[in-house]
């Protein structure tokens, strides 16, 4: 499995993730909210099965 999430992209997805689960133990959306755990793990393991389909690579580096 190659890295494919950059260093910008994993804080984007940090931030997202986290800003959904805050909104969804305060109530502010539904249960949903709780679906930023994914972004938080792929920025966690670096790589989105998601990017591969399109063949996005947002990590500068090669592995």
């Amino acid at each position: 499995m190659q890295t494919n999430v950059g260093s910008v992209d994993r804080v984007v997805r940090v931030v997202g993730g986290v800003a959904l689960i805050a909104l969804a133990a305060t109530g502010t959306v539904g249960a949903w909210g709780y679906i930023g755990i994914v972004p938080i793990l792929t920025a966690a393991i670096g790589w989105c099965p998601a990017y591969l389909p399109f063949g996005i690579n947002t990590c500068k580096t090669k592995n």
